[in-house]
């Protein structure tokens, strides 16, 4: 299985590293935690920050707070990863950021179980 990203491909696939949104700058430091195999969007994927063109799941954010929601690994410490991840997020946005672990993956850094009904997409650039 290839590596996913919460961006929705609906999303410019030309945008430069420059040119990211906040929301989608914490998925990439929420994901480069160890231990954080995905992002997870939700029962009902309402757990998201929409964008034009797309939109990042697993990541809510507001002008006061924030929330990311999780997979991480089942050999993994919970409670470590969801500061590291809640550290990554908030060093980004300045503002208190709620992590939630929404499920736990039996394997590497499969992000297929990140718990939507719809498989989320990568843009690599």
């Amino acid at each position: 299985m290839t590596e996913q990203s919460p961006v929705s491909s609906a999303a410019d696939p030309d945008a430069g590293q420059g040119s990211r949104s906040l929301a989608e700058q914490v998925a990439d430091a929420v994901l480069a935690v160890p231990g954080v195999t995905g992002l997870h969007g939700g029962l009902f994927g309402e757990v998201a920050t929409y964008l034009p063109g797309g939109r990042v799941s697993g990541v809510a954010l507001s002008d006061d707070h924030g929330e990311v929601h999780l997979v991480v690994g089942l050999d993994q410490d919970l409670r470590s990863v969801a500061e590291d991840a809640r550290d990554a997020a908030e060093r980004l946005t300045g503002s208190p950021v709620s992590v939630t672990i929404e499920d736990i993956s039996t394997g590497g850094n499969d992000s297929a179980d990140a718990g939507d009904d719809e498989p989320e997409e990568r843009n690599h650039e």
